[in-house]
């Protein structure tokens, strides 16, 4: 895998990259942003979840100067969630260095959108018929655009834009650097490609079959601010030889193992900041089991092989299943059986979902374990130590004091205290960590047009397909997933700016 610096990007896109919490490029950037960086035109087959929309925003800024005055970029989706969702994530990524972005879709004001049009943007993120709109208005010119992006263009070609994207290229100069991304390739896709893209680079990134049959995969659906304490009585109550607990954000990985040390575990945490001989001391007391449980992010645990991990814990869900696949495959190895867990917040559920999809395996809900789990799972483990100590005949040296006391008190009171002193007052410090946004699965959502024109195809047909994917009731609802990609979200659910967009309303939610 590759790291960000090995692209090179500029230091202001480094910056809000590291501000974000990536640190290592997921397969489809490691594959797109050196052929975006060369200006090649290229076709990228990757799902929702595996980080395409960092793929092609990163060296969509590199290439932009804050300088500019007009529209140099343009990025066209299907929907307006998956519209707000790039346009938040190019916004992160353009902040250090002053590039201007707008999301342009139907339901929200036409008159604010000509507003913010007048701030100069460089980049529009648009859906095909508010664009077409605005082109019809002439608020948006596309003569300067030098870069074209089609996102999700299977989705935007089966919601029955194929005549809009066409008509809308065609307003493109001919020289430009093109970038499609589709999940599947049908022949309408590769028809588009052919029309509109020059000797395109293929990318493609199939996710793989996950076989783990040796790791048991269990999830935990827990808000943000119960995970710490779910995260202690998971531990208690499990008893790990070595874990290994995945947080999403160096800040994340600092504020974690600083909060269990506190309470009295023996945690340390591993991020890409440490410096090596930091790093190097990190490792050597987690494999000599001076520490057992490592707390670390995902580039950090990039190519650990560890013996002897037990359990793995996502405490953060991962940005995408291939990331999830290599936390959980710490465990598990050389033969051993291992155990994964991971805490999903309940907006995350869909994304869980996708992952299950993704890696074709099942992953088991469970409880939060109860403060008596809790007690007793620590009982236990203080007990096998006991047995274990006196299986080695390791204690010797203390038989004549035992003996001794016995004679003064019950054997079995006597007994209980040793296993109190053994398992250790449980620190009741108050922890509270810094909350990471959700990651959220995506929902469909058609586009509204102010024009009046529908997708081209049947109308009932193409808005009951519309419904399917996005589920829940009207235009204000919907989320968008993100890799990794963002990990901010809000609701789409802006206003109609006219008659025909509120009867669209009124048809979504009556049908």
């Amino acid at each position: 895998m590759k790291n960000f610096q090995e692209f090179g990007l500029e230091p202001k896109v480094l910056k809000a990259i590291t501000e974000m919490g990536f640190e290592e490029a997921t397969p489809i950037q490691a594959k797109t942003i050196p052929l975006a960086m060369q200006g090649l035109d290229l076709i990228g087959q990757a799902q929702t979840g595996t980080g395409k929309t960092a793929a092609f925003s990163v060296p969509l800024i590199h290439k932009i100067q804050p300088s500019e005055d007009k529209i140099v970029a343009l990025v066209m989706c299907p929907t307006r969630e998956l519209a707000i969702q790039v346009a938040e994530e190019i916004e992160k990524l353009g902040r250090f260095k002053g590039i201007r972005s707008l999301p342009i879709y139907g339901g929200q004001d036409i008159v604010k959108q000509i507003r913010a049009l007048k701030k100069r943007p460089q980049i529009i993120i648009g859906t095909p018929g508010r664009l077409l709109d605005h082109i019809n208005r002439k608020t948006i010119k596309l003569e300067d655009v030098r870069t074209v992006v089609l996102d999700e263009a299977d989705e935007m070609l089966d919601m029955g834009f194929m005549d809009d994207i066409q008509s809308i290229l065609s307003l493109v100069p001919d020289e430009r650097h093109t970038m499609l991304f589709s999940a599947t390739m049908p022949p309408n896709i590769q028809k588009l490609a052919q029309q509109f893209l020059n000797n395109p680079q293929h990318v493609s990134v199939i996710p793989k079959q996950v076989s783990a049959p040796l790791i048991q995969q269990s999830y935990i659906e827990v808000h943000e601010k119960q995970k710490f304490e779910a995260l202690c009585r998971l531990i208690d109550m499990e008893a790990p030889d070595l874990a290994i607990i995945f947080g999403r954000t160096k800040r994340r990985v600092d504020e974690l193992s600083e909060a269990l040390q506190k309470r009295g575990y023996s945690a340390e945490g591993l991020h890409g900041d440490l410096s090596q001989n930091q790093r190097d001391t990190v490792m050597r007391k987690f494999r000599d089991g001076s520490i057992d449980v490592l707390v670390a992010t995902d580039v950090a645990a990039r190519g650990l092989d560890v013996s002897g991990v037990s359990h793995v814990v996502n405490f953060d869900l991962p940005q995408d299943p291939e990331s999830y696949v290599h936390r959980i495959g710490r465990t598990g190895r050389a033969g051993k059986e291992g155990t994964a867990w991971t805490f999903v917040t309940p907006r995350e559920i869909d994304h869980l979902h996708f992952i299950e999809r993704v890696t074709r395996h099942r992953i088991a809900r469970k409880p939060l374990p109860s403060l008596a789990e809790a007690i007793e799972g620590k009982q236990r483990l203080t007990a096998e130590r006991l047995i274990e100590i006196i299986n080695n005949d390791g204690a010797q040296q203390y038989k004549g004091v035992a003996i001794q006391l016995l004679e003064q008190y019950d054997s079995v009171n006597l007994l209980a205290a040793a296993m109190k002193l053994i398992t250790g007052e449980a620190r009741e410090v108050s922890i509270e960590l810094t909350p990471e946004e959700p990651i959220r699965a995506k929902k469909r959502r058609p586009d509204v047009r102010s024009s009046g024109r529908r997708p081209s195809g049947n109308f009932k047909s193409n808005f009951r397909r519309g419904d399917r994917q996005g589920g829940g009731g009207g235009y204000g609802g919907g989320s968008r997933y993100s890799r990794r990609d963002g990990d901010n979200r809000r609701d789409g659910g802006s206003r109609s700016g006219n008659s025909y967009g509120r009867d669209r309303d009124s048809y979504t939610r009556n049908h």
